[in-house]
């Protein structure tokens, strides 16, 4: 019998001690150190041949991955232009988001275009997923679902069935009886993520795993999950409004900077394919402290509202909420129109928030901050009609230029927008006759030709 070890190992990070902690080292979380055993002489399983050789990088063929289409645009978008095989691919998000339909809608399309796909699901019963699939309209006969935890079983399954696609739903009901630890604990995750990865490298077979998400919407396990993956997903947005935005974080096969946007409807979600026209559906951008703008999604241009209120306060220390848009962010824009304009926020409350639930990354939405707060703070509204803004600003209040600035003209010009605002650099680029475009170099020069 080979010999057994007690350690701990914390259940947010998967951090490994001999004894017990009530904070975890590593990530800081408490009370998460459980107590687990191993044997000295676990086996692994072998993902790569013992027989391969080095190879000079000149001798080794390059080749396109065959992809595996899913009948999703949006997916095939996010996940670089289709379904690899053999590619292992985390989805993650919060309970009731959606994860699960999509994977339904994405079996269904795929068992009708590539043979026999396998549901796994230990979470759910047969019956709960056949009534998910009857609302869905996913009747195709080439999809087979099993209510399984035991990864040896699954591998059976696999095997008899020889499918060209498998879902895992989810990871964190899995276990191996080799181990003694509970289901969803640190060493049981990895070792049932491993042999999910040799089963779909070894047979060329690609797996969806979905995956459980912490309070923080993190995703739950050991950080070591995500690097055995090839593919991470995040599906965002509120269980209370419609819409879904599909991210990767994380994709061996292509770029990590796409989204897909969906629609949840009773029928399953829906793909929106100009989300700029939905997200402005129902613009007040005509009114104070609201703008539009154009941000990067990818390469995707896409176009949102902003709003900002600044409200006087009495407090000692007012309150700055944002949604949508970087706190640190907002504070940097705060300062600049401070220093440079002299207009007191020190006595106001400031809320910003992004229409529509998307989340902002990068510097495309710090001109159409500052006036939405201008225009907030002084009560102004702007004297264009139809206006887009798309900048960046320095802390010396100067207008920088954004990268691919022409897409998101063109995206504004087939919206409708006829004043939009650019930075003076990217000026050159850009000639339209639809629009009137319109070049700053500093947010004073802005703010003497928006308002009025």
């Amino acid at each position: 019998m080979p010999k057994k070890k007690t350690y701990y190992s914390c259940q947010q990070c998967g951090y490994e001690s001999p004894k017990w902690y009530g904070k975890c080292p590593d990530c800081g979380a408490w009370n998460s150190m459980l107590e687990e055993e191993k044997t000295a002489e676990l086996q692994r399983a072998v993902t790569i041949s013992s027989g391969n050789k080095p190879r000079s990088i000149k001798d080794i063929k390059s080749g396109e991955y065959e992809r595996y289409n899913t009948g999703i645009e949006e997916l095939n978008r996010v996940l670089g232009g289709g379904l690899v095989k053999g590619s292992l691919t985390l989805i993650s998000g919060d309970p009731g988001i959606g994860k699960s339909t999509l994977l339904l809608q994405t079996a269904n399309n795929i068992g009708n275009k590539y043979g026999k796909v396998l549901y796994v699901s230990g979470e759910e019963s047969e019956e709960q997923i056949k009534m998910r699939g009857d609302r869905l309209s996913a009747q195709c006969e080439n999809v087979f679902i099993v209510s399984e935890t035991n990864v040896d079983i699954i591998e059976e399954h696999i095997e008899n069935l020889s499918p060209a696609f498998v879902i895992i739903d989810s990871i964190q009901t899995l276990f191996k009886t080799s181990l003694t630890s509970a289901p969803g604990s640190v060493s049981q995750v990895r070792e049932c993520t491993n042999d999910l990865m040799r089963i779909g490298k070894t047979r060329g077979i690609p797996l969806f795993i979905v995956a459980h998400v912490t309070k923080q919407g993190e995703l739950a396990g050991p950080r070591v999950l995500e690097h055995m993956v090839d593919a991470v997903l995040s599906f965002e947005g509120e269980r209370t409004q419609e819409f879904r935005i599909l991210r990767t974080i994380k994709n061996r096969f292509g770029t990590t900077s796409e989204i897909g946007v969906f629609e949840m409807r009773q029928e399953g979600l829906q793909e929106i394919h100009d989300p700029s026209r939905v997200f402005l559906e129902d613009s007040s951008a005509h009114r104070e402290g609201s703008v539009v703008i154009g941000i990067m999604e990818g390469t995707r241009p896409i176009l949102v509202e902003i709003q900002a209120l600044v409200s006087e306060t009495k407090a000692v220390m007012p309150r700055r909420t944002a949604v949508g848009v970087d706190v640190s962010r907002m504070n940097l824009i705060l300062a600049v129109l401070e220093k440079k304009l002299k207009i007191p926020f020190w006595n106001a409350d400031v809320y910003v928030n992004v229409v529509g639930g998307l989340n902002i990354d990068g510097t495309f939405a710090d001109l159409g901050l500052a006036l939405a707060l201008i225009s907030s703070c002084k009560s102004k509204e702007f004297k264009l009609d139809n206006l887009l803004v798309v900048g960046e600003v320095g802390l010396t209040g100067e207008v920088r230029p954004v990268a691919l600035c022409e897409r998101l003209v063109n995206e504004g010009i087939k919206m409708g927008f006829k004043n939009i605002v650019v930075p003076l650099k990217n000026k050159d680029k850009l000639q339209s006759k639809d629009a009137n475009i319109i070049s700053v170099a500093s947010i004073k020069e802005t703010i003497n030709k928006v308002f009025s």
